[in-house]
């Protein structure tokens, strides 16, 4: 994307993010559309968001994919990766080579499985507001071209509004609100995640179908995710309600 046309969906993005920073809004949804939306505007292949909860621990609370959501995941697990460096010293790491070892020297194990995920660079963005670091904007590319300074300074200010939404525009004074937010939305992701992998079996489809199927479900019906996710594990609904998505081509990638 470049030139008038991706000024002007940037534009439409940052009117997107204001138009959903209403009372009560559902900061998984919106954060699961900024990830959406840098690989549309940053020519990577995959985005994933990182939140650090109320002990300082890193958690995913959104990915594009269930591929990159599941390598952030084993980053976590095995406490390395770019984005938990990030995370700690608060400084981006940008157009790492995953196969050069000098670039991947503190954390080679997760070099190992981003390779084998399919992807050859990848990108680490704090998440901050003023001096504080709340998580980290892990971007991946499949191919080897690097973003220009132009491209990083979008991702940071990509990551700044990812930032912003988290914390409601919040002074970082209110520390115990800001607390219990992310508590809050990590507590609500863990449920989506198990709807999921519940739908994804129930349909036989991709969990990246499945979270598709659910998500549009709920906008169309303007319902908070974690509430229908709630609801769907209680069995207080019937998930034939929700339209089963295709199933996969045989050309398409499983999960």
């Amino acid at each position: 994307m470049i030139g008038m046309a991706r000024e002007r969906r940037l534009a439409e993005i940052f009117v997107e993010v204001a138009d959903s920073l209403v009372e009560d809004f559902d900061v998984i949804d919106l954060l699961q559309r900024l990830s959406a939306r840098c690989v549309e505007l940053l020519d990577v292949s995959a985005a994933g968001i990182l939140l650090a909860d109320a002990h300082g621990e890193l958690q995913i609370i959104a990915a594009s994919d269930e591929h990159t959501r599941l390598l952030e995941l084993f980053a976590l697990q095995h406490d390395q990766g770019p984005c938990v460096e990030c995370y700690r010293t608060g400084t981006a790491r940008t157009n790492i080579d995953l196969a050069r070892a000098e670039a991947t020297a503190g954390w080679p194990r997760f070099a190992t499985r981003a390779r084998e995920t399919g992807y050859s660079t990848t990108h680490a963005i704090p998440l901050r507001l003023r001096s504080r670091i709340v998580g980290a904007l892990n971007l991946f590319q499949t191919t080897p071209h690097q973003l220009g300074d132009d491209d990083i300074a979008l991702a940071q200010a990509l990551a700044d509004v990812a930032t912003i939404t988290i914390l409601q525009q919040r002074t970082l004074e209110q520390s115990h609100v800001e607390n219990s937010q992310l508590e809050t939305a990590l507590t609500s992701r863990v449920l989506i995640e198990q709807v999921k992998g519940v739908l994804a079996e129930r349909w036989e489809v991709s969990v990246d179908d499945a979270f598709a199927a659910f998500r549009s479900y709920a906008r169309a019906r303007h319902l908070r995710l974690s509430d229908l996710a709630t609801r769907v594990l209680t069995g207080a609904f019937d998930t034939s309600e929700i339209p089963a998505p295709a199933p996969a081509r045989p050309k398409d990638r499983s999960d």
